[in-house]
Formats: C-alpha cells, structure tokens, sequence
C-alpha cells in the first residue's frame, strides 16, 4: 500500500482558499478541500477539528490579502490607499467579495471593530485629515465606506459600462473622499480644504 501523501496546514488553507475564491466560502468542505489536494480526507482532519475550523483560517488568509493589496498603494495618503485597496480586492477576488460583503455572514459580524479602528489609525497618519478627532474619523470612514463599497459591488457584478476603467474608478473614489473631507471640514468650522 502506497504511503499516505502529508500535506502542511498551510497547503490545506490555500486549498481551501483556492475553493472560496472560485466558488465561495460556503462552498468549501473538508471533502473538497481533499479532492483539491488529491487526498483522502485524514490530513485535513489531523490539522483541523472541522470544516468551521479551517473556514475561520481561510479568512485570515482573505484578511492578510486584504492587508497586502492595501500595503501595496502606498501613495502617502492611507485614506486614498484604503479605497483603492477595496477596489482592486473587489475586482480580483469578487467571488470573495460577494460573499463577505453581500451576504450577511459571520465573517464579517466584527468588521466594524476588528478592521475598522485599524482603518481608522491609519487615517491619521493622512494629512488630508488633519484635525478631526478619532470620532469625526470613524464618521468620514463610515461615509466613504458605505460609497466604497456600493462602487465595489458594482465592480464585483460587472455592473459598470465596460469602458470604466480601475482609473476611473480610482478618479471616483478621490472626487468623493475630496467631498466628503470638505463637508466635514465645513461643519467643523474649518475652512481649508484638503491637499
């Protein structure tokens, strides 16, 4: 009897990975992600206790992406980067997109606390948002949030003429950003406007 294969957690998760990004988180099952591996099922249970098990592993894995295409832009304003980030996530992955954003889950019950304060300390580092407080921070993010991710479903569902273009969209996300900072900056009393 042949030697049974060994595979590494981390080859289970991109497996498992690999199935949500084609077909989506619910899609993944132990006997699939073993299928994926051209395995019996054994491995995937000596290094996890169950499917929710490897799911909760497979979002790490979406959140470290996440992190990473966010790191990549790098323009020197983190508010800018995080909706470019959002976009690109949106238009690569948008079968993961769907599923996290569209679709009430509870990957996503936490977002708020676990992802959005981290956002949110990265917006002060934007001089273009210089002088709000942590409150007035979360306000503008929920703002653009909500306009990010209603452009980001579009994307993800190939809802936009074909001719826009990820510049466009980028071109989109900074007019309002612009709109959004200058509304609060005029409510505040604050007259310049951002860089």
């Amino acid at each position: 009897m042949a030697p049974k294969k060994k595979f590494s957690k981390e080859q289970i998760i991109d497996a498992a990975f690999e199935i949500a990004k084609k077909e989506g988180m619910e899609t993944i099952s132990i006997r699939k992600v073993a299928e994926k591996l051209g395995s019996s099922i054994a491995p995937i249970y000596v290094n996890f206790s169950d499917v929710d098990e490897l799911k909760k592993e497979v979002m790490k894995k979406i959140i470290e992406l996440s992190n990473q295409l966010l790191s990549e832009q790098n323009s020197g304003h983190p508010f800018r980067d995080i909706g470019v980030a959002s976009l690109r996530f949106a238009s690569e992955y948008s079968v993961l997109f769907r599923d996290l954003v569209m679709k009430q889950t509870e990957y996503m019950e936490n977002y708020d606390e676990d992802i959005g304060h981290g956002l949110v300390e990265l917006m002060k580092g934007d001089s273009n948002l210089e002088g709000f407080s942590e409150e007035e921070l979360m306000t503008i993010f929920f703002k653009m949030r909500v306009f990010t991710v209603g452009l980001s479903v579009m994307v993800a569902n190939g809802l936009l003429p074909k001719e826009f273009s990820e510049e466009r969209g980028i071109e989109l996300l900074n007019s309002t950003a612009t709109d959004v900072i200058t509304s609060a900056r005029l409510s505040k009393g604050m007259v310049d406007e951002p860089h």
